[in-house]
Parts: structure tokens; C-alpha cells; sequence
């Protein structure tokens, strides 16, 4: 009888612990956690409404995630209606950021490269179907274990020529006089590593070979061809694949993963991702890509354009988490009535862009920011942009839906550490335990502690001596929370190793 009370005690006692833990864990991460409400804004409220909320947003959103400067652009009916700037192009000078500043758009460059390759196509130049070495002329693809004269100029424009990723860290300030040719970074970098057509794998070596492509077909240099075939009929005068000294004002600082400053660097290739522009130029750009309401010069005819924004790989990978599909140049959502939007972001090192516009509507906008910090802060700001434009199940809201599930995790973590820690410092008090760390006592037990405290240990220790963590940029600041947790964990289970339960040993 005195068993099972001790028992029924022990239950009720563990029950009680079991809901402070979970009370206290969840206290913990209401009180560190960063989540903001969506569904703010009416859909269909005037200009003037979302702008008063985005005046607010933006800047509260930027000091929570650590962003010095944005610029961004509002498109409806196919004209551009808003822009504004916020913050600084240069903390240390206190420089501030303005409209017409250019900044590194990163990979937003290669929707603009693709409009290049279709005026070719457009021209009869360039068939999507040739084999790309039909058209080089005086450099080859380096060899490999696959088919290398299987690579089509269409799959070159999709990522599904079986091209690497590339290295994004291989940049030089502009200033530098020994940055490799383009077929010197080529030589490198443009080695398959898996089969032409065979799936989709987003590659900036493949745009950078269309870079080459329109070189070779044309006879001119990449960048004057954009700017003279693209930029410039389309009244994009403030965006150039090429640095200059005399931009005014001057490129700004990116900022890092860590707040660390990052000065104006160029890539030895400019396809992928070498465009410097304003956030209105690339307004611009979004307007042109809506010919049913574009007012401009047409650069490109409408199906093209359609080409240009058609599906043309569904299976995505990692990316299928934000998007439906890829076009050429575009990452395409299709929603739920019917419409297709397309948009392309940009990352670097110190930057993150993105532009998102559904041509059907004539609605867009366009984020720039100097900052590797940015993917949360985009995404709220288009999932607003999307509840006020009509359209709410855009990709990139899934980001906040994995910043909850970060922050669930984490708060998971600490419920279990904290019951773990609880348990054993009471047993500690209570004599229960003690410190033996060579006993054999619940040995198999101890060891998988030990082994698991070690990967965690290992894991956390690579992470911070890594360049660049995926996870890091997505989730800012739920992964520095993740890890410290990982630590946390480190240490009660060390504890618990060292410290076995004196019962046991006895």
C-alpha cells in the first residue's frame, strides 16, 4: 500500500514538473522569440493605407533582423506607383540609402541575361534546341563523365544541364587587376556532374555560360550587348553589368551573415549575377515583363515574354519548399485561380534582392537590400504585399511558417532541457548523485550521451567556422537560437555523464 502511494506521489510529482517545464520552456521562447502578425492589411485598401503600414514595417523589421539599408518598388497596373528607401548604404560613413542608388541585385541578373538570350533567339541567332558548343567557337567545355555535347541552350536557361552550383565566393574588388577571363572561371567551373536534362540543379556556371554563348554569337562584349539590346531601350539608365568609378551615388557596403561590412566587389563572370541597378530600374524590368500593360519600347515580343515565364521544370529540389516551378530566368508560383506569378531573388555575400510580379494583373514589387540577414524580412514584406494585392498563397510566406517551426523546435529543446535539468540537480541535492565519470554503472547509456554530446559539440563548432550556412541565411536569428540550444544540450547531457546516479553505483 505505502509502494503505491509512493508511486501515485511520484506520478502526480512528475506530472506537475512536466507542466512548469513546459510553462517555463514556452515562457522562454515567448520572450526571446521574433514573430510578427501577417494579415495586417486589407486586401484592396488604397495605396496611400499600405504605404502608411509598409513606413512602419520596414523599419521595425529592419532593426529586429539587423538590415542597414533597403530600397523598394511598388508596380500596379504595369507602372510603377511607390518607392522608397530606408536606412544606410554605409553605417561606418552614415551614408544613407536612397532610390536611386544601384546595388548588387545578385541573381536577379540572370532574368535579365535570359531576356538577352531570347532577342537572339528572337533574331533566328539562337535555337533553344542546339547544343550550346554548336555556338562556341573558340573555347570547350572542359571534359567530364558525362555528355558534354548534350548541353542545350535550353537547358542552360532552366538548370537542367547537369551544371555545379559554381563558387559565389570567388569575387574581387573592382579595383583589382588580376581578376580571371570569364573562360578562365569557365575552365573551372563548368565541369558536369550529372547527365544533361536529367533534373533540375540551380546553377550560376550554366548562366555564366550564356554569358559566353551571347559573347560568341554576337561578336560584343556581354555587357554592351545587354545594355544596348536590353537595359537601354527598356529606360533601365541606371543599371550596368559593369563597375564604375563614376556611379552616383557610390555602390554601397553589403553586410554579412554577422553585420560585418562588406565593400563593392565584382564577380570574374556577370550573367549569374553581376548587375548593379537601382530598385527602380528593376521596377522597370518587372513592368516590361507584363506586356498587356507596359507602355515602354518592346524589347521582346509577348510570346516570348510568355516563353520566357512558361514551366519548364516542376521538380525543384529544396527550392519546391517556395516554388512551383522555373522557367527561363524565373521561378514560377502557379495560385490556386489560375494565374502564374514569377519572380527571381538574389544572395551574395552582404546582399539579398527579390522581385515578384504576376503578370496577368500588372502587379509587382521589388525588394533590394544590403544585407545577407534578409530572407525573413522579404518574405513578410511580400506575404503583406500579396494579402493587400489579392494574392495569398505566395511561396516565400512558407519562410514565416518555418520561422514558428524553428521556434517550436527550440522550445521543444528547452522543455527537455530543462526537465533534464531539474531531474538532476534535485538528485544532485538529494545525494542521489554523484561524481564518477570512470564508472561502468548504465555504461551503454552514458556512452550514447557522450557520443551524442560529441556530434552536437563537432556540429556547432563547424557551423561557426563556416563562410556561409544555408540555415543561417533563411533563419537569421532562429538559428543562433537553435545552436545555443545544441549547447545547452551539450552540457546537461555531459552532466549527466559525469555525474551517474549514486544509486545506480551502489
Amino acid at each position: 500500500m505505502k509502494i503505491g502511494n509512493q508511486k501515485k506521489n511520484s506520478s502526480k510529482k512528475n506530472w506537475v514538473k512536466f507542466f512548469i517545464v513546459l510553462v517555463f520552456a514556452f515562457l522562454l521562447v515567448k520572450f526571446v522569440s521574433v514573430i510578427y502578425q501577417t494579415k495586417e492589411v486589407k486586401k484592396g485598401s488604397s495605396l496611400e493605407i499600405f504605404t502608411a503600414h509598409l513606413e512602419k514595417r520596414i523599419p521595425d523589421l529592419m532593426e529586429t533582423y539587423d538590415i542597414p539599408g533597403v530600397s523598394i518598388a511598388l508596380v500596379e497596373e504595369g507602372k510603377i506607383t511607390w518607392k522608397n528607401a530606408y536606412g544606410y548604404a554605409d553605417l561606418e560613413s552614415g551614408r544613407k540609402m536612397t532610390i536611386d542608388t544601384y546595388l548588387r541585385v545578385q541573381s536577379i541578373s540572370k532574368s535579365v541575361t535570359a531576356w538577352g538570350v531570347m532577342k537572339l533567339v528572337e533574331e533566328g541567332k539562337v535555337d533553344l534546341e542546339t547544343p550550346v558548343s554548336q555556338y562556341l567557337k573558340k573555347w570547350n567545355l572542359p571534359e567530364s563523365d558525362f555528355s558534354e555535347e548534350k548541353v542545350t541552350v535550353e537547358q542552360l536557361l532552366s538548370h537542367t544541364a547537369g551544371m555545379p552550383l559554381g563558387d559565389f565566393f570567388n569575387f574581387y574588388s573592382p579595383l583589382e587587376k588580376d581578376i580571371p577571363s570569364l573562360e578562365e572561371s569557365l575552365n573551372k567551373e563548368a565541369v558536369l556532374f550529372q547527365e544533361p536534362g536529367s533534373s533540375f540543379f540551380y546553377s550560376n556556371t550554366g548562366f555564366n555560360l550564356l554569358e559566353l554563348l551571347i559573347e560568341e554569337v554576337t561578336g560584343r562584349d556581354f555587357s554592351e550587348y545587354i545594355e544596348q539590346e536590353i537595359l537601354t531601350p527598356l529606360g533601365m539608365v541606371q543599371s550596368s553589368f559593369v563597375w564604375r568609378e563614376t556611379f552616383d551615388p557610390e555602390i554601397p557596403n553589403g553586410y554579412g551573415l554577422t553585420g560585418n561590412a562588406v565593400p563593392v566587389y565584382v564577380y570574374p563572370e556577370k550573367g549569374s549575377g553581376g548587375l548593379f541597378a537601382s530598385v527602380g530600374d528593376i521596377a522597370t524590368f518587372v513592368s516590361a515583363s507584363m506586356p498587356s500593360f507596359f507602355s515602354g519600347k518592346q524589347v521582346l515580343k509577348p510570346a516570348s515574354i510568355n516563353q520566357l515565364h512558361t514551366p519548364k521544370v516542376e521538380g525543384l529540389g529544396m527550392y519546391s519548399l517556395i516554388f512551383d516551378a522555373y522557367g527561363f530566368g524565373h521561378y514560377i508560383d502557379e495560385f490556386p485561380d489560375g494565374r502564374r506569378a514569377v519572380s527571381h531573388g538574389g544572395q551574395g555575400t552582404g546582399w539579398m534582392t527579390q522581385f515578384f510580379a504576376v503578370p496577368d494583373t500588372g502587379d509587382g514589387i521589388v525588394i533590394l537590400t544590403n544585407s545577407q540577414r534578409s530572407w525573413p524580412f522579404i518574405a513578410y514584406i511580400l506575404t503583406d504585399w500579396g494579402e493587400w494585392s489579392g494574392f495569398s498563397s505566395i511561396g516565400m510566406s512558407r519562410i514565416l511558417l518555418g520561422i514558428k517551426l524553428m521556434w517550436a523546435i527550440i522550445g521543444l529543446i528547452w522543455a527537455g532541457v530543462l526537465w533534464q535539468t531539474w531531474s538532476v540537480v534535485e538528485e544532485l541535492i538529494n545525494k542521489k548523485r554523484q561524481f564518477s565519470p570512470l564508472s561502468n554503472v548504465s555504461l551503454p547509456l552514458r556512452l550514447t550521451q557522450t557520443v551524442l554530446s560529441v556530434v552536437i559539440l563537432t556540429g556547432l563548432i563547424w557551423s561557426l567556422n563556416q563562410d556561409y550556412l544555408f540555415i543561417s541565411s533563411i533563419f537569421p536569428i532562429t538559428s543562433v537560437w537553435l545552436g545555443f540550444s545544441g549547447f545547452m544540450v551539450v552540457l546537461v547531457l555531459l552532466v549527466s555523464v559525469l555525474f551517474p546516479k549514486k544509486s545506480s553505483i551502489e
